[in-house]
C-alpha cells in the first residue's frame, strides 16, 4: 500500500518589474504591503517585519529587503530600486489564494509585467 504523500506547503514566487519606484524604495510602502498582505490572505503575523535597507555593492542589488515571519511560515522580498523590480515569496503551511495575492501585489506596486509561479510543497 502507498503512503499518502502530506502537502506540506503552499509557495508563490512573483517576480515584478516596472514598479511603481516609490512604493519599491521607501520602507513605509513595503511596511505596508506586508501588513495588507498578511490580513487579506489570512495569515498572522510573528512578530514585526524585518525591512533592512543594503546590497550595496552592485546596482542591481541596492535596496529593501522583507523577512515577514507568519505562524505558518514566512513572506520574503527583495527589492531593486534600479530595475525598478521586486522579488516575492510567500511560502506557508496554511492554504491561500494565489490569485489575490497575485492581483494585490501587481496592483500595490503597480508592476507593468509580472511573472509568477505557484508550487505546492511535498
Amino acid at each position: 500500500m502507498k503512503k499518502k504523500k502530506i502537502i506540506y506547503g503552499q509557495e508563490l514566487i512573483m517576480d515584478l518589474y516596472e514598479c511603481d519606484f516609490k512604493k519599491i524604495s521607501q520602507k513605509k510602502y513595503i511596511q505596508q504591503y506586508s501588513n495588507k498582505l498578511c490580513r487579506l490572505i489570512k495569515m498572522k503575523k510573528f512578530g514585526k517585519a524585518l525591512i533592512p535597507y543594503f546590497g550595496f555593492k552592485k546596482p542591481h542589488t541596492k535596496g529593501y529587503s522583507l523577512v515577514q515571519l507568519i505562524e505558518t511560515s514566512s513572506i520574503v522580498g527583495h527589492f531593486s530600486e534600479s530595475e525598478r523590480s521586486a522579488y516575492i515569496n510567500i511560502f506557508s503551511c496554511k492554504e491561500f489564494d494565489p490569485e489575490i495575492a497575485k492581483k494585490f501585489t501587481r496592483e500595490f506596486f503597480a508592476a507593468k509585467r509580472m511573472k509568477a509561479r505557484f508550487l505546492t510543497r511535498r
